[in-house]
């Protein structure tokens, strides 16, 4: 038999699944707690007993997304023999390829908090849990997932163009990432329309980057 804190890991991780599959399904309006609990197979409470809120729960899924996303740009960054500029180019298509393949995921990733209600609350909640005693931070959390993200990307970086411009380029490459993303999902992108895809503008910004490392 599992123990009590086996049993809650298990209900949260069922109530983090079937999040994450309505939100791809029908976008952030979709995710409720009632509907993500039915669709996990829990009792109704039991949604509220691991999130405070529908925001939370979101905030957790954004969490693990970037914790993913960080272990997949570790990955190609630590792959032995392979060309720097490989690297970049992976880092790259892994962030778009969300961006593509779960575009409500990607909108979450990049919102920015504390405009909703709902968030307010939360931010309300976690002063609160500052001031009165120990307690997780959802929010930190994804702030933390997100920066290793960010620091992994910045070392591929720091590969072609050195420790003094990684910051630079890193800047640039990945606010054009999010523009070819965005742009992308908003159907302004593509061989239709502005005769070039996603693929051609990372091997354009590739190559750009690694030639300004070349001449550095």
């Amino acid at each position: 038999m599992p123990t009590r804190a086996e049993s809650a890991a298990l209900t949260r991780r069922a109530l983090l699944d079937a999040a994450a599959d309505l939100l791809d399904l029908g976008g952030p309006e979709a995710v409720t707690l009632r509907e993500v609990g039915a669709r996990a197979g829990v009792s109704r409470g039991a949604p509220y007993r691991h999130f405070t809120g529908k925001d939370s729960l979101l905030t957790a899924i954004a969490t693990e997304s970037w914790q993913r996303i960080g272990d997949q740009v570790h990955a190609l960054r630590t792959e032995q023999g392979v060309p720097a500029a490989d690297k970049l180019r992976g880092a790259l298509r892994t962030l778009i390829g969300v961006g593509r393949k779960q575009p409500h995921l990607y909108q979450i990733l990049f919102r920015r908090p504390g405009h909703r209600p709902e968030e307010l609350r939360e931010g309300l909640d976690r002063v609160r849990r500052q001031l009165c005693g120990p307690g997780d931070d959802p929010v930190a959390d994804r702030l933390r997932a997100a920066g290793r993200f960010q620091s992994e990307f910045l070392a591929v970086v720091a590969e072609l163009v050195g420790e003094r411009d990684a910051r630079h380029y890193t800047a640039l490459l990945l606010t054009s990432a999010h523009g070819i993303a965005d742009m992308e999902l908003s159907g302004h992108l593509g061989a239709d329309s502005l005769g070039t895809t996603a693929e051609e503008l990372v091997d354009t910004l590739v190559r750009l980057v690694t030639d300004a490392g070349a001449t550095a």
